[in-house]
C-alpha cells in the first residue's frame, strides 16, 4: 500500500506539471481533471482500497453534508464580514478575477473549482492517498505526510498566482512567498483531513474546499 501511495503521489505531481502543457487543456480543464479524479478513484478500488477506505460510504454522505455545511457558514459568514468592511477587501484581491465577466465568475465559482480543482484533489489527496497511508500508520501520521504531499501540489499554482498579481519578481521573495503558500496549503490539508476523520466522509472536505475557493471567487468579484 505505501508503494501505491508513492506512485500515486509521484503520478499527481506529474499531472499537476504536464497537464497544463496540453492543447487546449484551459479549455478542457474540467473534463480532464475530472477524467484524472476517475483514474484515481479507479486505481486505488484495483489495489485494494475500499469506499470506506476512500470516504466514500454512501450512508456517510449525510454526515459530510452536515460537517461539510456547518464549516461552509463559517466561511461565507468571515467572507461576508470581509466583504462588508472596506479595510479588509485588500485581502480579496486576486487580479485573475479582474478581468472576468460576470458570466466567467459564475463558471469559475460553479463549475470549475468544484468539478475541475475540488473533486480531483479531495478524491486525491483526503480519499485515496490519505485512504492509502491510513492502512500502514495511524490517521494523524496518513493525514501529515498526505498534507505534505498537498502542500507540494501547490508550488506550480502559487508561482502562476504570482505571476498573474505581478508579485514578487525576486528570486528570493518569490522563493520565501512558495514555502509560505506550501505551509498554509500543508496546513489547509490537514484541517481537511480532521474534517474526513471526524465525519467519517470526504464529502465534508468536498463542500468545504468548493466553499472556500468559490465564495472567494465571488467576493473577490464583488469587492473588484
Amino acid at each position: 500500500m505505501r508503494r501505491f501511495a508513492v506512485g500515486l503521489s509521484l503520478g499527481l505531481f506529474a499531472w499537476s506539471n504536464i497537464v497544463h502543457l496540453l492543447p487546449g487543456a484551459s479549455t478542457a480543464y474540467v473534463p480532464l481533471n475530472l477524467a484524472a479524479a476517475g483514474v484515481v478513484v479507479g486505481a486505488a478500488r484495483r489495489h485494494g482500497l475500499s469506499w470506506a477506505d476512500l470516504g466514500l460510504r454512501r450512508d456517510r454522505v449525510g454526515t459530510g453534508v452536515r460537517w461539510g455545511g456547518a464549516c461552509a457558514a463559517i466561511i461565507a459568514g468571515a467572507l461576508a464580514t470581509a466583504v462588508a468592511v472596506p479595510d479588509l477587501h485588500p485581502l480579496l484581491d486576486d487580479a485573475r478575477v479582474q478581468s472576468l465577466s460576470p458570466s466567467a465568475v459564475a463558471y469559475h465559482a460553479l463549475v470549475r473549482v468544484p468539478f475541475g480543482t475540488v473533486l480531483l484533489e479531495e478524491l486525491a489527496f483526503r480519499g485515496a492517498l490519505f485512504g492509502a497511508l491510513a492502512r500502514t500508520a495511524d490517521w494523524a501520521r496518513a493525514a501529515a505526510a498526505s498534507s505534505v504531499v498537498f502542500g507540494l501540489w501547490h508550488v506550480r499554482p502559487t508561482l502562476g498566482l504570482l505571476d498573474a498579481n505581478d508579485i514578487a519578481a525576486d528570486p528570493v521573495a518569490r522563493a520565501g512567498l512558495v514555502a509560505v503558500a506550501v505551509a498554509a496549503t500543508t496546513a489547509g490539508g490537514m484541517f481537511f483531513c480532521v474534517l474526513r476523520v471526524m465525519s467519517d466522509s470526504t464529502v465534508a472536505p468536498i463542500v468545504t474546499h468548493t466553499a472556500t475557493n468559490s465564495l472567494g471567487i465571488l467576493a473577490a468579484a464583488i469587492t473588484r
